[in-house]
């Protein structure tokens, strides 16, 4: 058995200045309950808000990226490299808008409003209703790289 091995692969977790802000808010939950009614509702609540948040950060920024010699996995979806078409790197305004304005209804996207840029990938399957898949990365001429096959120099 042969293992295959990633030739490009990025985790989207979120950014520590969300997980500071969710530890402010936590804190400030249970200081507002534990104050006026008790520290046993006050640590519930605050207990509460803390799990939810984790389960949210880490389902949110659980999503991954990978590219082998064989397919592209960005989120929960999958596709044989064989039905990728044209790779476009973005960045900017170029990526914000490719998320916005710009963007098919159709299209896969994989969207994490923290990552600076993206890369748009054509799909010529014609069984699949996606024109292409927008997937928001921190490096997207690296993975515009290994999609299409090219190597690029860690910055």
């Amino acid at each position: 058995m042969v293992l295959e091995q990633s030739t490009y692969r990025e985790s989207l977790r979120v950014p520590v200045s969300w997980w500071i802000i969710a530890t402010a808010t936590v804190v400030t939950l249970f200081v507002i309950v534990a104050v006026p009614v008790n520290t046993i509702a006050g640590a519930l609540v605050g207990g509460l808000a803390a799990v939810g948040l984790l389960a949210l950060f880490l389902r949110y920024g659980g999503a991954r990226v990978e590219v082998d010699e064989q397919h592209l996995r960005a989120g929960r979806a999958e596709i044989d490299r064989t039905y990728l078409g044209d790779v476009e790197a973005l960045t900017g305004d170029a990526a914000r808008n490719a998320f916005g304005r710009d963007c098919d209804p159709k299209a896969y996207l994989v969207l994490r409003s923290y990552l600076p840029g993206a890369v748009r990938v054509q799909i010529t399957d014609p069984g699949d209703p996606a024109p292409y898949w927008l997937i928001a990365t921190r490096h997207p001429d690296r993975l515009a790289a290994a999609l299409s096959g090219h190597s690029v120099g860690r910055s």
